[in-house]
């Protein structure tokens, strides 16, 4: 017989919303909701809070709180750290990035604009053209990212710029890099904002490309990528805290298998045998994800994540071949590797034939030189520092026949083609052989649920409505009335920036009004 306690065990507990995923969207979801004054849950298959924005120590022995798996932020709106009354401190960074060449290299120094103009040689008025189209892209992109969703003519209309339309929304972004730029590895360096986070090439048609660069060049308006000061993880803390602190219940360990809705009122059922009755559900899971918890059958093209991820401590900073600069300024922005526009290409059509590319692309920055506050105070006395690695064109199709091997091979081949830029092995300067984490697309996959590692939840898409019935929708609807996506693979998703989160939040709380008002 089923005891009492068993009954009420299984007996579903009743809330007005069910967070499913406690990463930083569902996290800010639950915050708004329940600033809103309903009663939220949010449920959470891991031992910790954070997703994909979180820190931990990873390397026995040695205090340095590490990014594990996102590391930057661009696209968090002040508007929601403000509305949320976040604790969370950005920190910008005045190198931008620097990309070897030779025994010399090209330095984006902000804080020194004619450095800067003379290092880009040839390709100087056109970098300024090309910056000057983008920011004004920025300035009108992202404040609507927080918005209803405009038709694409309302939306063309609002950026207001029609060079800008036809080279970032119309064309394949290689044709306006081969048009303003003369330079290889300039093309590269700015063809890297397209492709970080997914699979593809210069000129595809279906302009994924185009896509990804658009969210890596509008953030804040600006476009700045800053450093959250204490790591990514103080992120997600401080939208858990904005969540506990207006009422919401995050709950660990707590794995989802099913939910059942009618349009109304939904359960979500857990693999412990808890049921959780709510009005509505937040799915921040990737879409094939939640279509399985809903038993929808339908095709989905399988998400394909394309990077390689390396945390590592360091003695000390590896020399470069450079002389013009130092190790600091070099790592303090992003550090690109073998990122030529032709070597690109490459390493994608390698890749596609099913081979890991020799050269693989890859890109480094050093967290700890902007802010040592990760590193405990024995680490910083001894001028250790952290090195963040992102290696691109490396798709989750390379792994799956010898998942060990394979990482194997990618981690060397990832790490030569850092070694090939610099003036001594990185191997030297490791704090400790142990040093370095390895994770792949199918790691990344196993440990935050992300189907086949992708890091968006699949192809980002454009921040518009792109069929009428979606104008003045928030990009988060799905075709259950009570049943949201809040996460990445929202539309308006992608990146650290609580976005998606928010406008989950505000689809459902529009919708409560329209029913109730």
């Amino acid at each position: 017989m089923t005891s009492r306690r068993q009954r009420e065990y299984h007996r579903a507990v009743q809330y007005d919303a069910v967070v499913i995923g406690a990463g930083h969207n569902g996290l800010a979801c639950a915050a708004y909701l329940a600033d809103a004054g309903r009663s939220v849950v949010v449920l959470e298959r891991g031992d910790a809070v954070g997703g994909a924005a979180r820190s931990g120590r990873v390397f026995a022995g040695f205090d340095a709180n590490v990014s594990r798996f996102s590391y930057l932020v661009s696209l968090l709106p002040a508007q929601i750290i403000d509305e949320l009354g976040l604790d969370v401190t950005l920190r910008r960074r005045r190198i931008s990035s620097y990309t070897p060449s030779g025994n010399g290299g090209i330095l984006i120094d902000e804080g020194d604009p004619e450095a800067t103009r003379s290092a880009l040689g040839p390709d100087a008025d056109a970098w300024d053209d090309v910056d000057e189209l983008t920011r004004a892209v920025a300035e009108r992109v992202f404040p609507t990212l927080t918005e209803p969703l405009m038709s694409s003519d309302a939306f063309r209309r609002h950026v207001g710029h029609e060079e800008a339309w036809s080279a970032l929304f119309e064309r394949p972004l290689g044709e306006l890099l081969e048009a303003k730029f003369t330079s290889d590895v300039v093309r590269g360096m700015v063809l890297t904002d397209a492709l970080i986070g997914t699979f593809t090439h210069a000129h595809a048609t279906d302009l994924v490309q185009n896509r990804c660069f658009l969210y890596h060049v509008i953030g804040g308006g600006t476009g700045h990528w800053d450093v959250p000061v204490g790591g990514m993880g103080t992120v997600s803390a401080a939208l858990a805290k904005a969540a506990e602190s207006r009422g919401a219940e995050l709950l660990t360990d707590v794995e989802v298998t099913q939910v059942d809705t009618n349009g109304e009122s939904a359960t979500v059922r857990a693999a412990d045998g808890r049921a959780f009755a709510a009005r509505q559900v937040f799915a921040n899971v990737a879409p094939s994800v939640l279509d399985r918890l809903l038993g929808a059958a339908r095709e989905h093209a399988v998400p394909e994540g394309a990077q390689l991820k390396i945390n590592m401590l360091l003695r000390r900073l590896p020399r470069l071949r450079d002389a013009a600069v130092t190790p600091e300024q070099a790592f303090a922005g992003t550090f690109h590797v073998n990122e030529g526009y032709r070597q690109l290409e490459r390493a994608y059509r390698q890749a596609v034939g099913g081979r890991l590319p020799d050269l693989p692309p890859c890109e480094v920055y050093c967290h700890s030189l902007t802010d040592h506050t990760i590193l405990g105070p024995e680490l910083q006395a001894e001028g250790m520092h952290t090195l963040t690695l992102f290696a691109l064109q490396l798709p989750a199709r390379l792994f799956r026949g010898d998942p060990e091997a394979s990482l194997t091979a990618a981690g060397s081949a990832v790490l030569a083609s850092l070694d090939s830029v610099l003036a001594e092995p990185l191997e030297d300067c490791l704090a400790d052989p142990a040093c370095t984490e390895v994770m792949g697309p199918l790691e990344i996959e196993s440990a935050l649920g992300m189907p086949g590692g992708h890091i968006f939840h699949g192809d980002l898409q454009w921040p518009f409505a792109e069929v009428s019935g979606d104008v003045g929708r928030w990009g988060v609807e799905t075709e259950h009335p009570n049943v949201f996506v809040c996460g990445a693979g929202a539309r308006r998703g992608g990146g650290v920036s609580a976005i998606p989160g928010r406008n989950a939040a505000m689809a459902a709380l529009a919708d409560d009004h329209g029913r109730h008002g």
